[in-house]
């Protein structure tokens, strides 16, 4: 995940399915992404690398461990300043957190909210 974008900025994108392994191949065939296996212990997800390009843009992911109650939908995730913050304004604005906050290496934690139009979107706070 990108760590050198502004608050406000969406710092990666990605989806968790059943099937990261099969699922991946459908993406190099329509979009060109090939995969950059990151293991996650006994499974590996997977860094999409664009046609030409070195660094990743997006990821796919098992719906397992941290990623087990993750909706099967491409998620962004916007960096905010102050997390808890984040999230006690989306309560106040009439949202809803549906996960977290969870920790996601030193420092850094992320959450997934639904607004009151239903759209679903994590809020990743970037470690020191």
């Amino acid at each position: 995940m990108s760590e050198s974008k502004s608050v406000g900025s969406i710092a990666w994108t990605d989806l968790s399915v059943p099937d990261a392994e099969g699922l991946k191949e459908f993406y190099n065939q329509v979009v060109g992404w090939t995969a950059d296996p990151v293991s996650m212990g006994d499974y590996d997800d997977f860094n999409m690398i664009p046609a030409g390009g070195e660094a990743p843009v997006a990821g796919i992911c098992h719906a397992k461990g941290v990623n087990a109650d993750l909706p099967p939908a491409w998620l962004i995730y916007v960096i905010v300043d102050d997390l808890e913050e984040s999230l006690a304004a989306c309560r106040g604005g009439g949202g809803q957190v549906l996960l977290g906050p969870k920790e996601m290496g030193p420092g850094s934690a992320y959450a997934i909210i639904r607004d009151p139009a239903g759209a679903v979107l994590a809020l990743y706070q970037v470690g020191e």
